[in-house]
This record gives structure tokens, sequence and C-alpha cells, in this order.
């Protein structure tokens, strides 16, 4: 059975010959390929040739397109902080939005204006053109929590949350029209899967959740639905508040980070989502054994039942023992749904 096939037989509850590995590698993928991160984060042949490598040398189920939150925002003109060997950062004290009247000017940007949307965009296509239908590509896009604050700032926008919803609810409408602009052009290009990642919102309360961020995920999920595209929901933090609410989405695919109470995943988000999750990824995978990582995922799934992926509650650490990918897939290949 091909990767996609053993994906999309999860998603409907159809049988497969084994479970799906989808770990997020970024980082490690651009170590294991001998690749700087700036490079690989900016140069779409990179990065493919580096997913491909994943492929290749794991047999994991899954070509990953994302590398930094900063892709749509660097696009919008914010400024980023570069590193030589780890994601870029944008500086808390000079954000794009300081001044939230700037929100006004702010024009819509082209994912396929030759910035850094478009590179992935080129990522997805080479990835398409090189692995057709065997293996799932993994596109991305940014949640509107994360996204707001690329933009604003964390800090500035958790403080809009409360002082000025009228105010949030503009910059998630600028988010919303062009995250799924931005999901259109990969979907055109060839990727199977749109990650949704939402970090911020794990750090809010159930209340403001359900009131602010909520409404737009929905928006999100629905409007990549209509584009006939499946979603993976990735929030990363302890969403053990938000489980009910995110089970409300309708997403074909929840990764569960470890923080998370995994016991309580299908109580609250019900049978129908497929769950990734929920070792950790430092303590269980990076510096643990495999024998140690077969036991963390055999308890998981445990917890879970049908409908589960394996992988890790967030990315790969860079520096984690190729044994121990390869330990999250051998124990993918030795149990099924």
């Amino acid at each position: 059975m091909r990767s996609k096939e053993r994906m999309l037989n999860i998603f409907a509850g159809r049988p497969v010959d084994c479970l799906p590995a989808q770990p997020i590698c970024m980082t490690f993928a651009a170590r294991t390929a001998g690749v700087d991160f700036y490079s690989y984060a900016t140069d779409y042949r990179v990065l493919a040739e580096a997913q491909m490598r994943m492929v290749e040398d794991f047999d994991i189920d899954i070509l990953t397109l994302c590398s930094d939150p900063c892709r749509e925002s660097d696009d919008c003109g914010a400024p980023t902080e570069w590193f030589p060997d780890q994601p870029p950062a944008h500086n808390p004290n000079n954000n794009l939005l300081k001044d939230k009247s700037d929100l006004q000017r702010l024009s819509q940007p082209d994912p396929l204006g030759g910035g850094r949307m478009h590179d992935r965009v080129k990522a997805a296509a080479l990835l398409k053109e090189r692995v057709g239908d065997d293996v799932p590509i993994l596109g991305w896009i940014e949640g509107p929590l994360a996204e707001a604050a690329d933009l604003r700032g964390i800090n500035e926008i958790m403080v809009d949350l409360i002082d000025d919803p009228a105010f949030v609810h503009d910059l998630f409408a600028f988010i919303l029209e062009m995250e799924l602009d931005f999901a259109s052009a990969q979907i055109e290009a060839g990727v199977d899967i749109i990650g949704i990642g939402d970090a911020a919102a794990s750090l809010v309360g159930p209340d403001l959740y359900r009131e602010l961020v909520l409404p737009y995920e929905q928006k999100m999920v629905d409007g990549l639905h209509d584009m006939g595209c499946p979603v993976r929901l990735h929030i990363c933090g302890n969403t053990t508040h938000l489980l009910a609410d995110m089970g409300k989405l309708g997403v074909e695919m929840a990764d569960i980070d470890s923080l998370a109470d995994i016991s309580l995943v299908r109580e609250r988000m019900g049978t129908d989502v497929t769950i990734l999750g929920n070792i950790d990824p430092v303590e269980i995978l990076l510096e643990g054994s495999p024998e140690k990582i077969h036991e963390s995922l055999a308890e998981c799934h445990r917890q879970v039942g049908d409908r589960y992926i394996v992988g890790p509650g967030c990315e790969v650490p860079p520096l984690t023992p190729p044994e121990n990918v390869r330990a999250v897939v051998e124990y993918a290949r030795a149990h099924r749904c």
C-alpha cells in the first residue's frame, strides 16, 4: 500500500496494511541532508531534496513543506531575523503592525509573486513531479492567532484579544484571506493535505478561543474543504482545555503535543478525527532509546485507538539520533488500525 493511500484510508476509517508514520521533520531534515537551515528555508530545491531523503532513508509517509512560520509575514513586509542553523524569527521589539492603524494600509501579498510563499509553492510542484501519488505532500499555512502574533507581536495580540476585539476581527479577516490564497496556490501545485499551525492558540483560555479564534479556524478549515483538501491541525503546547472545541472543526487529522492529556482526546474530540502524537519530542524521541520510544508510542496508540498516525507531539529535534526516528517508523510498520 502506498503512503498516500495509507493516509487516506486512515482518514476514512478503512483498513490499512500498517499505521502511517508522519513525523514533522524540518531542522532534522536539513541536518540529515547536510545543509544549513537558511538554505533549507529559502531554496525550494534544497528543501525538496532534503524531504526526499527523509522518505528514502527513513521510509516515513509524508513530505513536509513547512520550514518556519515567517513565510507569510515576510511577504507582508515584516522584518525577520535569520540564524545560521535554526529557523528564523521575528524581533518582538520590531513588529510590522506595532501601530495597529498600519493594518489599513497593508496589501494582500501574492503567493505567486516571487517571495517566500512562492518558494513553498515551487517546492510543492517539484515534489509532486518527483513522487506523483505515492507519498502525500503536506502543505502548510499559519492559523489566525499564530499569524497575528507574527504580524502584531505575541504580547500585543494577547492584549488586543481583551482590549480591542474589533481590531482582532479585522486582522483575522486579513489573515484568513491571505492564508486561503496561499493554500489554494499550494493545492494547485500538488499538495495532498494542508496543515494549519496555530501554536499561539494554546495560550488562550477556552472562552477567548471559542469567541475569537475558533470561528476563524473554522473558516479556514471550511475553505480548505471547499477546495477538496484534507486538513491537519497543529497547535503546539497544552491544548487539553481546547480539545472539545478543536473537535468541532471537522479536520481530518490533529497533532496532539506531549503537554496535552491524550487520555482525554477521544472523549472530547470524538472518534472521526485521526490523531497523531503525543510522545515527548525531547525526553522520549531525542533522549530516549528505541525501546522507550516503542513503549511510549504503544501507550499513545492504546489511548487513541483507531485512526492513529505515528509521530511525536511536535517537530523532530535536529540532534535526534537517526535510530530513534527509525524506531518511530518501525512501530508504525508493525501495527495497524
